[in-house]
């Protein structure tokens, strides 16, 4: 046990690992913060009947990913997830595109050139992600949750550009740290 606390001291002792844990922490602090935040336009108090649709199912296990950022309509609703169907599509699609293959044959700059893709494939799906779950939202919740109306194009907007930020966010920090 005291080599344990030990080790633990000479952590802090190293510049560089101490930044690292740092601002790691800081990064998790600013994700559970916003995975608190509602999207805006939307009323807080009216999402009990979304947390309840995401106790059973394929909401509670869409809620466990993005730390109930889902069932909160939060800023990081989506979470990580189209990052992941985006790895797994481009992963797939090199055994059936002869372009992928070459890249991922190619060693280092293959897998950068892959990583760019998978970001890009990551943002569209987002694009696409974004505006069903805002559907979802108008359809599981009462009208009177849209402070600004379902139909405005500045809330569908906002919201979906919101939510791609979001995932861009959780994508940046699962890769850097």
């Amino acid at each position: 046990m005291k080599n344990f606390f030990e080790s633990l001291a000479n952590v802090w002792k190293i510049e560089e690992l101490k930044n690292r844990i740092l601002i790691t922490l800081g990064l998790l602090l600013v994700y559970r913060f916003g995975a608190h935040v509602t999207l805006p336009g939307i009323d807080a108090t009216q999402l009990n009947s979304l947390a309840g649709q995401t106790k059973n199912g394929i909401g509670s296990i869409l809620d466990m990913f993005t730390g109930g950022a889902f069932s909160k309509a939060s800023v990081f609703a989506l979470g990580i997830m189209p990052y992941i169907s985006a790895s797994i599509v481009v992963q797939l699609m090199g055994i059936a595109i002869p372009y992928l293959q070459k890249l991922q044959k190619d060693g280092e700059s293959g897998r950068k050139k892959l990583n760019q893709i998978t970001r890009w494939l990551t943002i569209l799906i987002t694009l696409v992600q974004g505006p069903g779950y805002i559907y979802n939202l108008y359809q599981t919740l009462p009208s009177s949750a849209f402070m600004l109306g379902f139909d405005s194009f500045s809330f569908l907007f906002s919201s979906v550009l919101i939510l791609t930020t979001g995932t861009v966010f959780a994508m940046w920090m699962g890769e850097n740290y």
